[in-house]
C-alpha cells in the first residue's frame, strides 16, 4: 500500500537526513533522478543529444533541483535553456552547474522545445501561480501546440501551484506529463482537482526516513485481493454471510434491483431484500429472499438502507429498525437524508459500525458545510462527528475512520457519474460488511473494485448503473484469479 505525507513531515526527514550528509547531496540525489527521467522521455522522441530542452526555474531549491538536471542533460550534449523567473534569486550553485555544462539563459518562451521542466515552486509553496509564472503555465499549452503536442512537461515534485498538502488548486497551475517526485508522495499527487495534474507520477526514493502515520494511504490490487473474503472448504450460504438491503420502493424499484445486484457480486452467501420493490426484485434476481420490511427480513450481518426508500414515515421507520439492529450497517442517499433533521441522533449511539457514502451535495447537509479544498480533513471530521466510516463519493474517493486514518481510491473514473452507480457501490459495500470485513476496508475494497467496474464498462461506450453491476464480476475475476 502506498502512503502520502504532508509537507511538515517531509521537511523534518529531509532535515533529519541532510543533518548525516555532506551538502548538496541530497539536492544532487534528486536532481540525478530527475534527470534519468527527463533523458527516457527524450529518449522516446528522438534521443538526449541535440534535443532542446527549457527549464522554468523559480526561487528554491526546487529550481535548484531543475537547474542541476539540466546540467546533467546539457553534458549529455542536449541544448537546454533556462528561464528564471526570478532571477537574482535562482540558486547559485545549480545556475554556475548549467552554466559550466553548456547551458544558457533566456528571458522569453522559445519557440519550439522538445522538454519542458517545471521548477517554478516546490512542496513550500502555497496559493496558485502569481505573476510570471501565472501566465507562463498558461503559455505553456501554446508551447505544445507549436511542438504537435510532442514537448512533455515534467514536473519537480509537484506540478507549480497546487496545494501540497490537500490537492486543491487554487489558482494558476502547471499540468505535466511526468511528475517525478522525491522521497515520499504527498497528498496532492493522488487526491483533489491536483491529481489530475500530476500525469504520471515516478517516486524517486533518495533515502528519507519519514516518521509517524502517513496523512493518506493509496490501496493498490493486492491490498484488495488480500483482503477480499474467499470460499474454503467448510463454506456455506450462511457462513458466508447475509446481507440485508433496505432500499427502493415501488416508485424506485431501481435502486433496489441495481443495490441487490451490487451486493449479489460481493462475497456474501444469500441477500435478504426488504422492501416494496420486492416483484421487480425478484422478477430480475429470483435467489434473493424478499419480504415487505426490515422487521420481517430475518437474520443478516449487514444491512444496507436508503437508496429510493424515500423520506415519509414508513421510510424513516425502516432506517430506525436497520439502526437498531446490532449488525453494521451502510447508509446512502435517502437515509442520509433522513438524518439531517436530528431525529436520528438517538439511534446513531450504537456499538455496531457504520458507513455513510455522501456525496458532496450529501455531505453538505450532514456537515452543514461543502467539503472545501480540503477533502481528507472534511472527511475525517464528519467521521469523527458521527462516529462512523466515511467514504465520500468524488473522482478521487475518499474514506475516512473516525479516528482520522484516511484512504484515497485511486481506481475512480468519470464514467460512475451517473444515476444509480451509487447504488451498485451500496450493495457491494453491504455485502463486504456482511462478509465480516471491517468497515474500512470493506469501504476501500468496495470503491477500489467499483472504480475498476465503471473503466471496463467503458470501454464498450457510455456508461450505465447496470453496465457497472455487470462488469463487478470479470473484474473480481481479474483481481482474484
Amino acid at each position: 500500500m502506498r502512503q502520502a505525507w504532508r509537507v511538515a513531515d517531509v521537511r523534518a526527514a529531509e532535515k533529519a537526513l541532510m543533518a548525516t550528509l555532506p551538502e548538496g547531496t541530497l539536492m544532487q540525489r534528486a536532481a540525478a533522478g530527475l534527470a534519468r527521467r527527463c533523458a527516457l522521455l527524450l529518449a522516446d522522441a528522438g534521443g538526449v543529444y541535440g534535443a532542446r530542452v527549457l527549464l522554468l526555474v523559480g526561487s528554491g531549491d526546487n529550481g535548484g533541483d531543475a537547474l542541476l538536471a539540466g546540467a546533467r542533460l546539457a553534458r549529455r550534449g542536449a541544448a537546454v535553456s533556462a528561464l528564471l523567473l526570478w532571477p537574482a534569486k535562482a540558486h547559485e550553485a545549480g545556475l554556475a552547474a548549467l552554466r559550466a555544462a553548456g547551458g544558457t539563459v533566456v528571458t522569453a518562451l522559445p519557440r519550439v522545445v522538445d522538454l519542458v521542466v517545471d521548477g517554478i515552486v516546490g512542496i513550500g509553496a502555497s496559493g496558485g501561480l502569481r505573476a510570471p509564472g501565472e501566465s507562463l503555465a498558461a503559455r505553456l499549452g501554446e508551447l505544445r501546440t507549436r511542438a504537435g503536442g510532442r514537448s512533455p512537461v515534467v514536473a519537480v515534485d509537484v506540478p507549480s501551484g497546487v496545494d501540497v498538502d490537500t490537492g486543491a488548486v487554487p489558482g494558476a497551475a502547471v499540468r505535466a506529463d511526468v511528475t517525478v517526485t522525491f522521497g515520499c508522495l504527498k497528498p496532492a499527487h493522488v487526491v483533489g482537482p491536483a491529481a489530475a495534474l500530476c500525469g504520471q507520477v515516478e517516486l524517486l526514493d533518495i533515502g528519507l526516513a519519514l516518521r509517524g502515520d502517513p496523512v493518506l494511504r493509496v490501496p493498490d490490487a493486492e491490498d484488495v485481493a488480500a483482503w477480499w473474503p474467499r470460499l474454503g472448504p467448510a463454506s456455506e450460504k450462511y457462513t458466508r454471510g447475509v446481507v440485508g438491503i433496505a432500499a427502493g420502493s415501488a416508485t424506485y424499484p431501481g435502486a433496489a434491483v441495481l443495490s441487490v445486484g451490487g451486493a449479489l457480486a460481493g462475497p456474501t452467501g444469500m441477500v435478504r431484500y426488504a422492501g416494496s420493490a420486492d416483484r421487480e426484485v425478484l422478477r430480475q434476481h429470483p435467489s434473493v429472499i424478499a419480504t415487505r420490511s426490515v422487521t420481517e427480513a430475518g437474520r443478516v450481518q449487514a444491512w444496507l438502507c436508503g437508496s429510493g426508500l424515500g423520506t415519509g414515515d414508513e421510510a424513516r421507520t425502516e432506517l430506525r429498525s436497520v439502526l437498531a439492529a446490532p449488525v453494521p450497517a451502510v447508509l446512502d442517499a435517502d437515509a442520509l437524508t433522513l438524518l439531517v433533521d436530528g431525529s436520528h441522533a438517538r439511534d446513531l449511539r450504537r456499538d455496531a459500525p457504520l458507513v455513510v457514502t455522501p456525496h458532496d451535495r450529501e455531505f453538505a447537509r450532514l456537515a452543514g458545510e461543502e467539503p472545501g479544498p480540503d477533502r481528507v480533513a472534511s472527511a475525517c471530521r464528519l467521521a469523527a462527528w458521527l462516529n462512523a466510516v466515511v467514504l465520500l463519493k468524488g473522482d478521487r474517493t475518499v474514506v475516512a475512520t473516525p479516528a482520522g486514518q484516511a484512504w484515497v481510491n485511486p481506481t475512480g473514473s468519470a464514467a460512475l457519474a451517473t444515476g444509480g452507480t451509487g447504488d451498485v457501490l451500496g450493495g457491494l459495500l453491504g455485502s463486504l460488511l456482511a462478509a465480516g470485513l471491517a468497515p474500512e476496508r470493506a469501504a476501500v475494497a468496495a470503491a477500489y473494485v467499483h472504480g475498476l467496474a465503471g473503466r471496463r464498462a467503458e470501454r464498450d461506450g457510455p456508461v450505465t448503473a447496470p453496465d457497472v453491476a455487470a462488469a463487478l464480476r470479470p473484474v473480481l475475476a481479474g483481481l482474484l484469479g
